[in-house]
């Protein structure tokens, strides 16, 4: 079961903030950085995004609203149903971090490697992937608007007004620059991975040290931090289930179920981080604890998941195929999808 390495530099980071807070005017240079970074990195994930590619997805439909649903429909009633857990396993920040988590869209990364290893619609999981995530730009600050509005965040117009600004402008002036920078972004995608990873953990680090400016970590005990990890667990457990035997129910075949299962039960911390930033302000480090928390545990059961069903054997066309085969098939699509994009 993988342990990803950024995780482990998030938590550094978290560390550092706890040690080194940043306090007076350093505080002021963070955040002005954290804001120029968010910006960035949302005119990034505009310029990557290939919406001919997503259009192109239409043709599968059923499929893309099957994993929208999951997203933003049965994640958040799931949520809103975790309200009853406080004040018992959960404390009400910790719950407001948990619902917002419900929000955000899913990964496109992990979605395709997983549906690739488990011998799935690779291109479904491309498209679906990024239909969550161009949409999630929209509906995740309003869903959080009408859900944590009144009761965590006391969002008004001008918090909307401040997320349009930094996160819709830049996705919507990447999505317009993408046909003259593409090929750039393109060719130099690891560096710009890096300084991806690298704005996030300046986001990280910024929203963890206003937390232990004003001592809102005496809030979390070893006890709830371990509630907090059980009922992620049954979350995703939940949705693990319900995405695979839904979509059986809705008489999708098994390379489209396995695309449902992995990119409608994940959420995507790269998104979600920055998101929270903007949406929490000095309490986004409780609000993307449970975020964080659900990234790695969903990266470690879905790669036993993964490896599991690229065991199974499939039938084509009234043959079954070995799964030697059908791993080829997949990887051949996983090239044909990654240069189309």
């Amino acid at each position: 079961m993988p342990v990803d390495p950024y995780i482990l530099l998030l938590l550094g980071t978290v560390g550092l903030a706890a040690l080194v807070p940043a306090r007076g005017t350093t505080a002021d240079v963070a955040s002005g950085a954290s804001t120029a970074a968010i910006a960035f990195l949302f005119f990034l994930y505009g310029a990557r995004l290939s919406t001919r590619e997503a259009l192109d997805g239409l043709k599968h439909w059923r499929l893309h609203v099957t994993v929208l649903a999951c997203t933003f429909v049965i994640f958040p009633l799931l949520g809103l149903a975790a309200r009853g857990l406080v004040p018992v396993f959960l404390t009400d920040p910790l719950y407001q971090g948990l619902l917002f988590l419900t929000l955000v869209p899913s990964t496109i990364q992990s979605s395709i490697a997983f549906t690739s290893i488990a011998r799935g619609n690779v291109p479904a999981a491309i498209c679906a992937g990024s239909f969550s995530s161009l949409v999630g730009i929209v509906i995740t600050p309003l869903l959080a608007a009408a859900l944590l509005g009144s009761s965590g965040g006391g969002f008004s117009a001008d918090s909307l007004l401040e997320i349009v600004l930094q996160l819709l402008v830049p996705f919507v002036a990447g999505q317009l620059t993408r046909r003259w920078i593409g090929g750039f972004i393109t060719r130099h995608k690891k560096i710009l991975g890096l300084v991806d990873r690298g704005s996030i953990l300046l986001v990280v680090y910024t929203a963890f040290s206003e937390g232990m400016v004003q001592g809102i970590w005496h809030q979390v005990s070893p006890l709830r931090l371990g509630g907090l990890m059980i009922v992620e667990a049954v979350l995703l457990a939940v949705m693990l289930a319900l995405s695979w035997y839904g979509a059986k129910a809705l008489r999708f075949n098994r390379e489209d179920r396995i695309a449902i299962q992995f990119a409608g039960s994940k959420k995507s911390l790269a998104s979600g981080l920055p998101m929270a930033s903007v949406l929490f302000g000095a309490h986004a480090s409780l609000a993307v604890l449970p975020l964080m928390l659900f990234h790695q545990m969903q990266l470690m059961v879905c790669a036993v998941i993964a490896k599991r069903r690229s065991h199974d054997p499939v039938v084509e066309e009234g043959r079954e195929v070995s799964a030697r085969e059908s791993a080829a098939a997949s990887r051949s699509a996983v090239g044909t999808a990654t240069r189309s994009g």
